[in-house]
């Protein structure tokens, strides 16, 4: 029988990664466990208003037309545009573009591994990513074309969604494709009345671990700051009116204020540009 030479063997023996855990730290994470809050800060010492530190680079795979980087913490996403193309099928012709959106989390980037094959989890966030980025890119300026976005979670510690849709459309931006603005995304937890911005993996809605109760959700936002206009906003659980209310005002303020940021990386990457072509 041949040999695959594209196989990666793994060792014949293996060992429990939680065997390398102290009891004092297997301790910590059980008390840790469903305990979000203690003295009003959460487990990674963060207020329920903070946000994790934000790395962005845009321009990072040369291959593509558009590239972009984004790291929130442990959590990161890569993306990459390539188009516009010319629609190759007849049924895709048609005189306003296409947007083509793909979302895959790495095998390796959840603490539980991950299917090779995209599952219904990658196709959920793919439809939702095409929602939050097509109400701003210009498709009208490119009849008969589609253009192509892939992204691709390396490292999944929550806010998975909103990381890539901030980092698709600063690759859209980094391809030259017209848009009415860049759209930011944003994530905020409530549960017990508290609302939690950008949550981590542990803080997560998960309906399979989570008690009934009254305010128990979580809402992912993408938001257009230039024109002031809510692109996409996908939620999950169940919540009070009064927390939707003050949680959509929060992620609304937090995007306004992640967006310096975004304007900064453009503008370094343009300045990049100009220095190559000279």
């Amino acid at each position: 029988m041949p040999i695959d030479s594209r196989r990666i063997f793994g060792p014949e023996e293996t060992l429990d990664p939680m065997t390398f855990v102290t009891p004092e730290e297997k301790k910590l994470k059980k008390e840790s466990e469903g305990n979000l809050l203690v003295d009003d800060l959460r487990n990674d010492r963060r207020k329920v208003d903070q946000i994790r530190p934000l790395f962005l680079q845009s321009g990072t795979i040369t291959q593509a037309k558009g590239s972009a980087y984004i790291e929130i913490n442990n959590t990161k996403v890569i993306c990459a545009v390539y188009g516009p193309r010319e629609a190759v099928r007849r049924e895709d012709f048609s005189m306003k573009g296409q947007l083509n959106c793909e979302f895959k989390f790495a095998t390796f980037s959840c603490p539980q591994r991950r299917p090779h094959q995209a599952d219904m989890m990658d196709k959920d966030y793919s439809v939702l990513l095409m929602d939050a980025l097509e109400p701003a890119v210009c498709l009208d300026k490119y009849p008969k074309s589609v253009v192509d976005v892939f992204v691709t979670v390396l490292e999944n510690d929550g806010s998975a969604l909103a990381a890539a849709i901030t980092c698709a459309a600063v690759a859209l931006a980094d391809a030259e494709i017209e848009m009415y603005d860049v759209v930011i995304g944003c994530c905020l937890r409530s549960i017990d009345n508290h609302l939690l911005l950008d949550p981590t993996y542990e803080e997560e809605y998960k309906p399979h671990v989570q008690q009934a109760r009254a305010d128990n959700s979580m809402m992912t936002v993408a938001y257009m700051p230039s024109i002031n206009q809510v692109s996409s906003i996908e939620m999950k659980g169940v919540a009070e009116i009064v927390n939707l209310q003050e949680g959509l005002k929060l992620v609304i303020r937090t995007c306004q204020r992640i967006y310096p940021v975004i304007q900064k990386c453009l503008l370094d990457a343009v300045k990049e540009k100009l220095k190559e072509s000279s």
